[in-house]
C-alpha cells in the first residue's frame, strides 16, 4: 500500500502573510526575482533540514519539494527545489516557469526519463512521471490554483504555451 502524501495548504487556509505572499508572486517584478533567487534560497535550506523546510515554505506555507530528475541532454542528476501539490498519493508539478514563454528545463528532463526522486516534508519517494492531459488536467490545474492561486496570471503571461501540468506518481517496485 503507498502512504498517503498529504495535501497542500489552499490559499484560503494560509495565514494572511501567507497569502499576501502568494499574490506578490504573481507580479511580474516579484516573479522575475523569484524565478532568479528562491532556488539558489531553498536548496541550500532543503539540503540542510533533510527536505523538512524551505525558505519558500517559510515565507508562504506552498509545498516545496526537493525534485531529482535524470538531465535529457547531460543524463547526470539534475536536483530542484519546486513547489509540488499533494494529490493523495501524487505530487502535481506545474511547469509555468513564472510565466516565461518556455518550459523550465525540469519538464523536459521528466519527459525523457520520467523515473524521478523526491524528498518531501522529510521522506523520500520514488516517482514516475507523465503529463497530464484533457479532465485531468483541468482538475489538476484548478487543485493547483487553490493552493497557488498567481499560476493563472503566470498563465495569461505565456501566451500560447499551454503550460504543462505533470504528475508524479509513485514508482513501480521491483519485485522478486
Amino acid at each position: 500500500m503507498v502512504q498517503e502524501i498529504g495535501r497542500g495548504v489552499r490559499f484560503d487556509e494560509a495565514n494572511a502573510v501567507q497569502r499576501r505572499m502568494r499574490l506578490l508572486a504573481g507580479t511580474r517584478p516579484m516573479a522575475w526575482l523569484f524565478a532568479r533567487v528562491l532556488h539558489h534560497l531553498d536548496g541550500p535550506v532543503l539540503r540542510r533540514s533533510a527536505g523538512r523546510h524551505s525558505v519558500s515554505s517559510a515565507l508562504t506555507g506552498l509545498p516545496v519539494v526537493e525534485l531529482t530528475t535524470v538531465g535529457a541532454r547531460s543524463g547526470q542528476p539534475r536536483t530542484l527545489p519546486i513547489l509540488g501539490v499533494p494529490d493523495t498519493n501524487r505530487l502535481v508539478l506545474v511547469a509555468s516557469n513564472y510565466g516565461q514563454s518556455r518550459n523550465p528545463g525540469w519538464y523536459y528532463n521528466l519527459k525523457a526519463n520520467p523515473r524521478c526522486s523526491v524528498v518531501f516534508r522529510g521522506q523520500r519517494y520514488e516517482m514516475e512521471a507523465y503529463e497530464a492531459d484533457g479532465e485531468e488536467r483541468e482538475r489538476l490545474w484548478e487543485l493547483d490554483v487553490s493552493v497557488y492561486p498567481p499560476r493563472n496570471h503566470y498563465a495569461k503571461r505565456a501566451g500560447a504555451r499551454r503550460i504543462p501540468v505533470m504528475v508524479l506518481q509513485p514508482a513501480p517496485t521491483a519485485t522478486g
